[in-house]
């Protein structure tokens, strides 16, 4: 049934292929295209539908989204004008990620303010909290990972969302990553507004101290991540698990048996801090914190291998520090255990297909170059912490891109020396994949190539498919986004 989007009658029931509201007679498709199925929800600044995309052959679902003001009076409705407008420009600016719902469309019908966005079908994490009871430790600091990672796309293009909450992160069925969505009160910060007082925007309970005086920063909105775990904890009102009288925050006297670690409550302690200036600096600052490892092998005690020659071959034994001890998103536990187990080929095989389903990219079956700023940091540094881990330091992103940056030839044979270099190449011939080694004697960085099942030839990888699968410009792209990613 199609739902009429005229707010003063909103009538559920027309039949599908009905063009106009049986009801009050208001065209039902907006722009030939979009038609409402049900009411998502409502909020003070708009009215979200269910809806169903007619353009596409497959009819797929996607949410719109309706101006629908509440408050009164002409500077009020400018500015909830204004907020939605500006929603749409944030959509289309961040919806390159795969964790943000892309924005499909921006337009005025009949009179009303609508933006289209993609569709994530999933449930909040207010619904789960209330499904399956409060999170544990492991859960908190796979949110904390896939949410920092997130935010640091949306910082580094100097947004702050201002509204992060249960109710706005939603973990998608799909793949069961999370998705960060409504930035309806994410503000772009220019440099010239970075001391001027703002309009006050964000839900009370999880509103950083400095936000409520309408001078938001991004240090805010890991205040806001901080309070969110805290009520994942404890399933408390944020406002109860602070004491005004002694103006601290007591969230240990609610766990009621949820066992949090000292380390896991110092960062959490850390993001909560009153003072903005106390916080994390960065969603990186706090990913340290969790990963601490994550950064030894870009730290300068680290000893570095070098090349003097492009035919030199890199010794097996490993001069870099790989991690210990470092949390395992639930994506990412059967690659671990086939790494563990030293199932060399399934775990590349594995690898590839958790990129593809970062990047939204499962059913093209590689990647082009344009895909690679998409991958988000905080994937590629778990998966190459892991390679490097049960391979001691034999294999992994990290290992390839040294030796890569570290050959010394002409830019025209960089490509194929350094295929020499780890073994993809031998005596001028790309290898197929079936004839790689997948074991520990393996050359360096010969491990992993990201195969994607491409068996008809027995050759491709997650780069394109060319005679062995990778492209130069391809694989350059990729090196680009381990230095973006500081890995």
């Amino acid at each position: 049934m199609r739902h009429c989007l005229n707010p003063g009658c909103l009538h559920p029931s027309n039949p599908e292929n009905h063009q106009f509201c049986i009801k009050c007679g208001q065209k039902l498709l907006l722009r030939e295209r979009y038609w409402a199925q049900r009411i998502l929800g409502q909020g003070g600044f708009g009215r979200t539908f269910l809806a169903v995309d007619e353009d596409k052959p497959s009819k797929p679902f996607c949410v719109i989204k309706q101006l629908l003001p509440q408050a009164q009076g002409t500077a009020s409705l400018s500015k909830a004008a204004e907020l939605f407008a500006q929603e749409a420009g944030q959509l289309e600016q961040l919806g390159d990620h795969p964790q943000i719902p892309e924005l499909l469309a921006y337009f005025t019908d009949n009179g009303q303010q609508y933006l289209v966005q993609e569709f994530v079908n999933g449930v909040t994490l207010a619904q789960e909290l209330t499904e399956n009871g409060v999170f544990c430790e492991q859960q908190i600091r796979e949110l904390l990972i896939d949410l920092l990672g997130i935010l640091d796309f949306v910082h580094g293009k100097n947004v702050i969302h201002r509204d992060i909450k249960p109710e706005n992160i939603i973990r998608r069925k799909l793949d069961q990553r999370l998705v960060l969505v409504d930035f309806g009160a994410a503000k772009v910060l220019q440099q010239v507004q970075r001391t001027v007082t703002g309009t006050i925007i964000g839900s009370a309970e999880y509103c950083a101290p400095e936000q409520s005086m309408g001078k938001a920063k991004f240090a805010s909105d890991l205040y806001s991540l901080g309070v969110t775990c805290l009520h994942l904890l404890t399933r408390m009102s944020p406002f109860d698990l602070y004491d005004f009288n002694e103006m601290a925050w007591v969230w240990r006297d609610f766990l009621s048996g949820n066992s949090v670690s000292d380390e896991l409550g110092q960062i959490l302690d850390h993001l909560i801090q009153q003072a903005p200036n106390k916080r994390a600096q960065s969603a990186q600052a706090v990913l340290q914190l969790l990963q601490p490892t994550s950064t030894a092998l870009n730290s300068p005690q680290t000893p570095q291998p070098t090349l003097s020659k492009p035919e030199t071959q890199p010794q097996p034994n490993s001069l870099l520090i790989h991690p210990t001890n470092f949390p395992i998103p639930l994506q990412y536990q059967e690659l671990e255990q086939l790494l563990k187990a030293q199932e060399w080929r399934k775990a590349d095989e594995e690898t590839a297909q958790q990129i593809l389903k970062v990047t939204d990219r499962s059913s093209l079956g590689y990647l082009n170059p344009e895909d690679m700023p998409k991958i988000p940091c905080v994937d590629l540094q778990i998966i190459d912490q892991l390679w490097l881990k049960y391979s001691q330091g034999l294999y992994g992103f990290s290992i390839q891109k040294q030796i890569y940056n570290n050959l010394d030839c002409e830019s025209e044979k960089l490509w194929k020396t350094f295929c020499d270099v780890i073994g993809w190449r031998k005596k001028g011939s790309w290898l197929y994949y079936r004839n790689l080694n997948f074991s520990l004697s393996a050359p360096k960085g010969h491990l992993p190539v990201i195969k994607i099942y491409y068996e008809a030839l027995g050759i491709g990888s997650l780069f394109g498919q060319g005679d062995f699968g990778f492209e130069s410009d391809d694989f350059a792209a990729f090196i680009k986004r381990l230095d973006e990613c500081k890995i």
